[in-house]
């Protein structure tokens, strides 16, 4: 078997928001993922792997550099490469480009809960932030939402004028007022202080959370969690290591109770009523890459 090597621009061209939805839907049927994450650091550069291991699908490790002098040398700060082994045979099956699964995992995982959580109506939804996640979170609500319009907020009021011009959405300066207008409110921020409020919520809506990702950060405040119902992709992944949780857990303002169910309980990813807030934690995780990269592979061979 001959190592697949699969760019950014031959992957996407084969793969669609509502394929990998199904593709990690079934993913989470399988046995419980396997994963691990290290690092190892030289002077300011960092070698972060995140590996993971699902009985029935297969390994991936994914390896990124993070270099922050890059830049001023005219390269990106991060770059990687995810590669994929065959479950049976441990053979190296194909190394997929970094960007292309940590964009297509990241918006696909929020895009599944929205699917499952939010009202099928939902007809304004709200970007926090004006990054790179951002561009693929409105790619990916707009295949599911096709009817919805999109506003954005970004602390830099100029930079979110200029992203919200290239995506088609509407930049809003007065956050408070954006949110309580929203039906969807997703975060992409590197916030540590929480930027979402709790008092500027209304029934019915669904909140999605992703920029927290190291136990310092936090996007949404207690009153925030404490008026929703709560989900998660991962247990393992997010209630001990990420501050949207960790934080609030450790003061006594939420429980574990609280966490209805991540995806390996998918049944239980439902609406109960068209009243209530839902709120989901996207914690990423390897195994959500593997499941990306396994599907972004199959439909590449599937297409040749």
């Amino acid at each position: 078997m001959s190592l697949a090597q699969i760019s950014f621009e031959e992957g996407e061209r084969h793969i669609t928001w509502s394929g990998l939805c199904d593709a990690i839907e079934q993913g989470h049927r399988l046995p419980r993922a396997h994963v691990d994450d290290t690092f190892l650091y030289r002077g300011r550069d960092t070698l972060l792997s995140r590996s993971a291991w699902i009985d029935g699908l297969g390994l991936a490790v994914k390896s990124a550099t993070v270099f922050p002098d890059n830049p001023d040398q005219g390269r990106p700060m991060i770059n990687g490469a995810v590669t994929v082994f065959d479950d049976a045979s441990g053979v190296a099956e194909a190394m997929i480009d970094f960007h292309l699964v940590t964009k297509w995992k990241t918006a696909g995982d929020s895009l599944l809960a929205a699917k499952k959580l939010a009202r099928p109506d939902s007809k304004t939804i709200l970007v926090v932030g004006a990054g790179t996640v951002g561009k693929s979170l409105i790619s990916a609500y707009r295949s599911l939402f096709q009817k919805a319009q999109f506003l954005v907020w970004n602390r830099t009021a100029e930079r979110g004028q200029a992203f919200a011009q290239e995506c088609g959405a509407t930049f809003v300066e007065d956050l408070e007022t954006a949110v309580k207008s929203s039906d969807i409110v997703t975060c992409a921020t590197m916030s540590t202080e929480p930027v979402l409020k709790g008092a500027w919520l209304r029934p019915g809506q669904h909140i999605d959370l992703i920029g927290a990702y190291r136990p310092d950060m936090r996007e949404a405040d207690d009153d925030a969690l404490q008026k929703a119902r709560i989900f998660v992709d991962s247990l393992d992944t997010t209630m001990g290591h990420i501050g949207e949780l960790k934080i609030p857990l450790e003061q006594g303002r939420i429980q574990a109770s609280d966490v209805i169910a991540d995806y390996y309980e998918m049944e239980k990813f439902a609406r109960v009523s068209e009243d209530e807030i839902t709120l989901f934690k996207n914690g990423g995780g390897a195994h959500m890459d593997l499941m990306t990269s396994r599907y972004i592979l199959s439909s590449w061979r599937d297409a040749r």
